[in-house]
This record gives C-alpha cells, structure tokens and sequence, in this order.
C-alpha cells in the first residue's frame, strides 16, 4: 500500500519542464473537447427527470438567463397539455440546475483531491479519504442525526455543519499525530490517519446500532446523495472549491517535481514541506466542502485520476484540471441515473459510482496493460 509510483510512470524532471509540443497540443485539444462535453451534458442532464423536457427547451431555457440575449423558450406539451413558461423555468433552474452543477463541483473536488493525494503520496491508492475525511465527516453526520434538538446554521441543518467540523477536524488531529518536529512524514501520516479513520469508524458503526428510526437517514447520507439540493448548496461549496482548485493547481510543477525524490526536490529548491502542508490543507479543504452536502461519495477520488492518468499522461499540470472536468462529467452522469432508474425511489449515488465505474476503469487497465503503473 506504502509503496511509491514507479520511475516509469512519474518520469523525470526535464521531461515535466518541457513536454513535448505534440502532447501540449493532444493535452490542449483534450480539455477543450472535455468542456464542451461537460456543458452538453448538463444540459442533457436537465432534460430528465420526472418530467421529460425537451433539449432544445433545455437548451433555451439556460440560454434566456445570459444578459444581452433575449430568448423565449418554446413550452412543451406535457401530459396532453403544455407546460407554462414559469413551471418550466422553476423546473429546470430551481429544482435541477443547482442538483446537476452541485454533483459537477463534487466530481470535481473529489477527482483533484484524489489526483493531489496520489501524487504528493506516490501511493496509488491514495484517495480525499485517506487521512480520515470520510470517517470524520460520516461521525459529525450521524452524531447531528441524534442530536435531540433542531440546529440551524445559514438556514442550513445540522448534518452539514457537523460533516464539514468532523472532516476537517479528523485531519487536523491525523497532522498533529504525523507531525515530527518541522517534518511531516508521508508514512506516519498515511498511518495515522488509517488508525484514527477505524476509530472513527467505529464509533460511527456503534451510533448506528443505537439510533433507531435514524437508522435510513443516516445510511442514505453515508452512502451519498444529492436530493433537495438548492442555489444556497451551491454557493457555499463554490467558493470553497475554486480557492482550493486554484491553490492546488498554482502546485503542479512542485507536485511534478516531488515524483522522483523529496530530497531530490529539495535540492530543485523545493520546500517540500511547505508545499506538503499548503497541498493537504487545499484537499481537505475541497473534500470537506464537498462531502458536507452530498455524504461519503466514494470510487471517483481514487479512480477518476487513475483513468486520467492511464490516457493523457501523469504531467500534473494537465493531470489535475482533466480530472476536474472527467470528475464532474461522470458525477453528473452518475446522479442523474441514480434519480431516474428506478422512479420515483432514488438510489445512492455512491453505489452508481462504483457499479458503474469499477467495469470501466478495468477496461482502461486492460486496454493500457503495456504500461508500467502500479
């Protein structure tokens, strides 16, 4: 598990200072197709539901709300009878909009915290719940199940208030643990957050056999989902999201560099520590933000970067926004099939993720079983 990525896939440093203009131009044509793909898809992912909308509709409706164009969107026969404009309009951008973009920032936000833990780890099984995220966030959950009295924060409940305290405080206490002195041990803190993410644990599993009628609505936050999400949602996990994207990003090089060796990297004139620390406080940061809302969404922060990595190639400055924009992609697609599979029961979309995922990223290392990658 503790092992480092291999020198065939990390490379060396002149081949991160200066890639080749082939890849650069493949790399470029890459994010350019994947954002296109990604706005399509939220369209087409605004079209289902319990009501079917047209995507030229859809397509119209988000169109009408940029400023300086003057659009007025077709109403569609629904029923025998035709949808008004206001029913539409509150449909698609009250009621699906913010659950589609919520799911593309939680895709997101776990496919770079992903990326980033595997590469500042060189594990590749590092995952955004590795030092104890999910564990600490699934007890700060539960515990705001049981509480016995109603907490409101920002017109927000409990549960993503004690989720978002419980994810970052388990990673503060996992760094207080590894830390040695100025030096922050890859190993020790793998290891302490394994320890204090089973304890944790735990203490979740025995709530979980005390809590009663709780019981379902703690298994469904646990296992992840997006329902009755709103504008408000979003707009706290956003800015969390970009600070934390932007910090990570503005990394890369270092991240690059610290493939081959820390002393290595030190002696580029890297201060490795301080890019440890700065990296794992954006992770966190994201991880937490996006696990507050939605529950422990887990497969895509350990196999979006895999899959990124295995097709374009393990430069971070490519690495990390492709993840971003693969990451959103599949979580918006995983979130609408979760809703409209089996209508009207919502499934979890933790277990889309992972049905669907796993077969895919098999076939990728099938496809890819030249390359030397664990």
């Amino acid at each position: 598990m503790l092992e480092a990525f291999p020198r065939s896939l990390s490379g060396s440093a002149s081949e991160f200072a200066i890639p080749r203009p082939l890849r650069w131009k493949g790399k470029v044509c890459a994010l350019a197709g994947l954002s296109g793909l990604l706005l399509v898809v939220i369209v087409f992912a605004t079209t289902l539901g319990s009501v079917h909308i047209p995507f030229s509709t859809c397509f119209q409706v988000l169109l009408s709300q940029l400023p300086f164009l003057h659009i007025v969107p077709a109403c569609p026969e629904i029923f025998g009878g035709t949808l008004n404009l206001e029913s539409l309009e509150t449909i698609i951008l009250d009621t699906r909009l913010p659950r589609i973009l919520l799911a593309g920032m939680v895709g997101a936000s776990l496919a770079v915290a992903g990326a980033t833990y595997q590469g500042l780890f060189r594990n590749p099984l590092a995952d955004p719940y590795l030092l104890g995220v999910a564990q600490g966030a699934g007890l700060g959950a539960t515990i705001a199940f049981l509480i016995p009295f109603t907490l409101q924060w920002m017109s927000f409940g409990a549960v993503p208030l004690f989720a978002f305290i419980g994810g970052l405080g388990a990673v503060a206490v996992v760094y207080s643990l590894a830390r040695v002195g100025k030096t922050l041990p890859a190993t020790t803190l793998i290891l302490a957050g394994v320890a204090l993410g089973a304890f944790l644990a735990s203490i979740t599993s025995y709530l979980l056999t005390t809590c009663g009628e709780e019981l379902h609505g703690i298994v469904f936050w646990l296992l992840g989902g997006l329902s009755l999400t709103n504008w408000a949602e979003v707009g706290i996990v956003l800015p969390c999201v970009i600070v934390g994207v932007i910090v990570i990003w503005l990394h890369a090089r270092p991240l690059n560099v610290m493939q081959l060796d820390e002393e290595q990297a030190q002696q580029l004139g890297i201060n490795v520590e301080r890019v440890k620390l700065t990296l794992l406080a954006a992770a966190t940061l994201i991880t937490s933000a996006a696990v507050c809302f939605t529950g422990l969404i887990g497969f895509v922060g350990i196999i979006i970067p895999h899959a990124v990595r295995l097709v374009w190639g393990p430069d971070h400055r490519f690495l990390l926004p492709l993840s971003i924009l693969v990451g959103a992609i599949f979580l918006i697609l995983a979130d609408t099939l979760a809703h409209t599979m089996f209508q009207p029961t919502e499934v979890p979309v933790g277990v889309i993720t992972a049905f669907c995922g796993a077969p895919f990223f098999l076939y990728l290392l099938r496809r890819k079983k030249g390359l030397a990658f664990f």
